[in-house]
């Protein structure tokens, strides 16, 4: 069991560093909120990090602020929960329309890992602590 947990908490920090390194290179990140923006600054990913319902913000101003951006490819880490995914899906189809390439796969990872623990991109600052703990 508690070989299990490092390896999730060993996991999960991969993806963390492969999101940092994209964003690095430039690559936009879209979240859901501040709390959701400063979860990820506290693991240590920084760069251009859209919130997509901060200020009542609909989907296309989400995709103008994108497109502003003038990135190829984005990084949507929305929730885990129902409407998280439901706006992953939607921003999605919606990147693609537009011509920009949305990058699910380490949302897609996390949720693997963490869909029964975790709902919110926030929430992975304590459950990363928890798994050290363990």
């Amino acid at each position: 069991m508690i070989s299990r947990m490092k390896e999730i908490e060993e996991r999960i920090q991969l993806i963390l560093e492969c999101i940092a390194e994209e964003s690095a290179k430039g690559t936009p990140i879209i979240v859901e909120g501040l709390k959701d923006m400063k979860a990820l600054e506290a693991l240590g990913v920084s760069g251009r990090i859209i919130m997509a319902k901060a200020g009542g913000k609909s989907i296309h101003d989400v995709i103008m602020e994108v497109e502003e951006c003038q990135a190829r490819e984005v990084i949507l880490l929305l929730d885990f929960d129902r409407r998280g995914r439901e706006w992953t899906r939607r921003l999605r189809q919606r990147l693609e329309r537009s011509g920009t390439r949305p990058n699910t796969e380490y949302w897609s990872q996390l949720l693997q890992l963490v869909w029964r623990e975790v709902k919110d991109i926030e929430g992975l600052v304590s459950y990363i602590e928890t798994l050290k703990r363990r």
